[in-house]
């Protein structure tokens, strides 16, 4: 019997193809980022208005932060959220 290797493309390499790779990595790391927070205000039990309020933020702009559909988002609103739920903010390159 004859072993194959690598039928196939990579997802990566799939994406990259359709053209959408970039778009697909922007929404997993705004998703990474939106569960982190999430998992932050549950653990701290707070709701999005009392985080909001910390923020010196409408609830609109929480919500927005947390939509994985919504890539945009500013260093200054990952602080302030940061510093909202007692946390620093980290960025490092890999």
């Amino acid at each position: 019997m004859k072993k194959t290797k690598g039928i196939g493309s990579t997802l990566e390499s799939f994406l990259q193809e359709e053209g959408i790779l970039e778009e697909v990595r922007l929404k997993a790391l705004k998703t990474a980022i939106a569960l982190q927070i999430e998992a932050a205000m549950k653990k701290e039990k707070l709701s999005q208005s009392e985080v909001a309020k910390r923020m010196q933020t409408s609830r609109a702009v929480l919500q927005r932060l947390l939509d994985p559909k919504v890539s945009s988002v500013t260093l200054n609103t990952l602080d302030r959220v940061a510093t909202a739920l007692g946390k620093t903010l980290h960025i490092s390159f890999k």
